[in-house]
Parts: C-alpha cells; structure tokens; sequence
C-alpha cells in the first residue's frame, strides 16, 4: 500500500511538472521576444511579427527560444493527456496542443523572410523556407484554436459554462488576431494600419497565455 501510494505522488507530481511547463512556455517566449525587441536595432514589436527576430545578428537567440518553447508545450500536452485521461476532449485536446507545440520546434530552424522592411535593406522576397515557416504559422494558430473549441466542447459537457465560454472566448480571440494580422500585412499603406501586425499577435499571444493559466 505504501509503494502504491508512493508511486501515486510521484506520478501526480510528475504531472503537475508537466502541466507547469504550459505556464513556463509562453512567458518564457515573451520575455525573450520582449528583451530581444527592444535591443535590436530597427526592430518595432508594433509593425514587425517577433519571428523576424530570427533574421540578423543574434536571431540564433529567437530560434532556441522557439525550439525550447515548443519542448515545453509538447510536455505541457503530454501532462494535458495524463490529467484528462477520459471523456470528451481528452485524446484531441492533448494533440492539438501537441501539434501546437510541435509548430515552435519547427519554426525554429526554418526561418521566416524579411519582412515589413526588417532586417533593413534586406529582401522580402518569398522563398520555400519562408512559405513552409508561413505554412507552420498557419498551423499554428489553427491547432490553437481548434484546441480552444475541443476543451470548450468537454466543459459544455461537464457543466462548466462558464470554463466553456472562456474557450470560446480565447478561440475567438486568436482567429480574431490572426486574420487581423493577415490582412493588415496586406495592406499596402504604413503608419497605424501596419501598426495592427504586432498588435494582433500580441493580442493573441495574451489571450492564449491566460487560457493556459485558468
């Protein structure tokens, strides 16, 4: 009985590490877009995506930071599984949020191409790593989202309407930021309309993060 019971918290602790490295991921991330946003030169977090941190001096910082971000999310999923174990939500949930994770690590290595004039001077062309980081930012979002309305679905279920809507609510919030960011990267004009970039993943990136914190 002893050794059950021993063996019992030790899981349960190992799975509250787990969980913890959903809290550690995006503020680990954030610190250091924030901290590397504002020491580089010509870099504004209003216009420019923090994954052109990776281009230039120094964007090896950006790339680890994606890749031990990702590591943190796929243990944060894997502690989601332990946690919910049955019921609705409980096998798609963990994926998605898996397959979130998952999109950081390949990000990583595979950079994205200059953009919104930064690094200055440099070309804006499109080439095929750049549309596959595009492509994973895609994927990205939409795992996040879908992870939203799956765990939306579980609580909805268990009763928990108000856990319910906050899903929803974050799900929203981040399509609502990503299209924002498409469009206005579209856009041809400067000033405030390119402005709404940086502000729509940041928007997006908050809203996510106190998801993960409830």
């Amino acid at each position: 009985m002893e050794t059950s019971a021993q063996s019992t918290g030790e899981q349960s602790a190992a799975m509250r590490l787990l969980l913890a490295c959903g809290i550690i991921a995006p503020l680990l991330n954030s610190v250091v877009i924030l901290i590397l946003g504002a020491i580089r030169p010509g870099y504004n977090a209003w216009i420019v995506p923090d994954s052109n941190l990776e281009l230039g001096d120094g964007g090896w910082i950006q790339s680890t930071n994606y890749i031990v971000t990702g590591a943190l999310l796929l243990a944060f999923a894997i502690g989601m599984r332990l946690l919910l174990r049955t019921g609705r939500g409980s096998t798609w949930g963990p994926i998605l949020l898996g397959i979130y994770g998952l999109t950081f690590i390949v990000i990583g290595p595979i950079l994205p191409d200059p953009a919104l004039g930064y690094p200055p001077g440099a070309s804006s062309a499109l080439t095929i790593h750049g549309a596959i980081h595009i492509l994973f930012g895609l994927l990205q979002f939409t795992s996040l989202i879908a992870a939203c309305f799956v765990l939306a679905r579980r609580d909805a279920e268990l009763e928990r309407r108000s856990w319910s809507w906050y899903s929803v609510a974050t799900g929203l919030l981040v399509a609502a930021s990503y299209v924002a960011f498409v469009l206005t990267a579209k856009l041809l004009d400067g000033g405030q309309q390119d402005s709404l970039n940086g502000l729509a993943l940041l928007a997006a990136a908050f809203g996510s993060l106190c998801w993960r914190f409830a």
